[in-house]
């Protein structure tokens, strides 16, 4: 079996670019929801906040030309991999289109204008709004074709639309493909632009946040007065590599995916199941070999829905115990299928800087969550060497990521 290290990271995220941009609003205590008044139009969407970018760096190289097949998404999400490629010192190198490099990414849809274009084909009977991106826009997997034409991939391609596992799920699959030999660098996470259909998904389910006169004080993850979700967008990419290709190299190495573990509920497409969570961290830790009480922190799913908050603590007090844990959708919003890679992507920043991040918004525990040590108030300075960051999607899909800070002569 090979190694598999993390050498370049990058992502877009409602609180910033870079990492120590986002890591200054965590310390600042503020988190990227706002009031959306363009949905003032929808008079039955109850929710009315969002986890918006409002704007983000375009590289000047992205000419109209290159952009002509990128809808919101899949835009991100080239960006996204241009930097992480770049961190990596990768993005020249001829690795990338040798057939050794391949890219696993994903989100829950394609952008929404482009279903919009279509949509009016159905309900008006006119193809005046469509044209020859429409479908490559609107596609799930627009966000991976858009990459590997972008950068000459020709390696594996492993798209993943499993809603909110979507970038966990693809980092789990890259990870499985360098570590069986299948590839020696993987292109991997996932991205997901923010909508008003987005966010009314989880409004039908009465799912979502109505705090809209407070957008600062929603979501609130485990908290006893929580009211809901919010949904948010992003993107974030990792650059995977075979280790001892890195260290050939003389890479700089932030971690190392030492578990994965991913499995169904199959009971209920909306309703987590707490035993099959409990069972995905368990396959993890086998995974990795290691024992529970070797996990430092956890980076929860934490959507601050009610039956899904208590089902994860109490599946995770049952694997873990009393285990340091957090959740960043208090932050970001529930960014969908961009989660599980900015999720990762911070989990290793939080690794890097021995600094925890607590979780906004937790003033009251839910009595119902499990007993674990909830991260509040302020970044706890901890040795964080093996952390879990863990995500379960509707249709009960279910995944969890085992990282280690590298403990090499490499390590930054």
């Amino acid at each position: 079996m090979k190694r598999v290290v993390i050498t370049g990271m990058a992502g877009i995220t409602s609180l910033g670019e870079t990492a120590d941009e986002i890591f200054s609003n965590f310390e600042a205590k503020k988190n990227g929801i706002r009031y959306m008044p363009e949905w003032d139009v929808y008079p039955d969407l109850r929710t009315r906040l969002g986890g918006a970018i409002d704007q983000f760096t375009i590289p000047s190289h992205f000419t109209r030309k290159v952009m002509r097949g990128m809808g919101r998404v899949a835009l991100m999400s080239v960006i996204s991999a241009e930097k992480a490629l770049e961190d990596a010192q990768l993005l020249d190198d001829p690795i990338i289109k040798s057939g050794e490099t391949g890219v696993a990414y994903g989100s829950s849809a394609g952008s929404v204008d482009a279903v919009c274009e279509m949509g009016r084909m159905v309900l008006e009977q006119t193809m005046d709004k469509m044209n020859a991106t429409t479908y490559i826009r609107m596609m799930a997997h627009t966000s991976l074709v858009n990459m590997t034409v972008h950068f000459g991939i020709k390696g594996l391609s492993l798209p993943t639309s499993s809603a909110c596992t979507s970038g966990s799920m693809s980092i789990g699959q890259a990870y499985e493909a360098i570590k069986y030999g299948k590839q020696t660098v993987m292109l991997a996470g996932g991205a997901e632009e923010l909508s008003a259909p987005s966010a009314g998904v989880f409004d039908v389910l009465m799912a979502t946040s109505g705090s809209n006169d407070t957008p600062e004080q929603s979501p609130r993850p485990f908290d006893a007065n929580r009211d809901g979700l919010v949904v948010g967008e992003g993107a974030g990419c990792l650059i995977l590599e075979e280790l001892e290709h890195a260290k050939a190299r003389g890479a700089k190495i932030y971690a190392e995916i030492i578990g994965y573990g991913s499995n169904s509920d199959g009971t209920h497409v909306t309703r987590p199941d707490q035993n099959s969570m409990a069972h995905c961290m368990k396959l993890a830790l086998k995974d990795a070999q290691i024992s529970a009480d070797q996990i430092d922190y956890v980076n929860a799913h934490g959507t601050a829905t009610d039956h899904g908050d208590v089902a994860e603590t109490q599946a995770t007090q049952e694997v873990l115990g009393f285990k340091p844990i957090s959740s960043l959708k208090s932050y970001f919003g529930h960014t969908l299928g961009a989660c599980g890679a900015v999720e990762a992507w911070l989990s290793v920043e939080m690794m890097k800087r021995q600094k925890l991040i607590p979780t906004l918004n937790l003033t009251h525990v839910d009595p119902l969550c499990g007993k674990l040590d909830y991260i509040v108030d302020q970044l706890r300075d901890v040795q964080a060497h093996i952390v879990m960051t863990n995500n379960f999607a509707f249709g009960g899909i279910n995944t969890s990521i085992i990282l280690k800070n590298y403990e090499g002569e490499n390590h930054v």
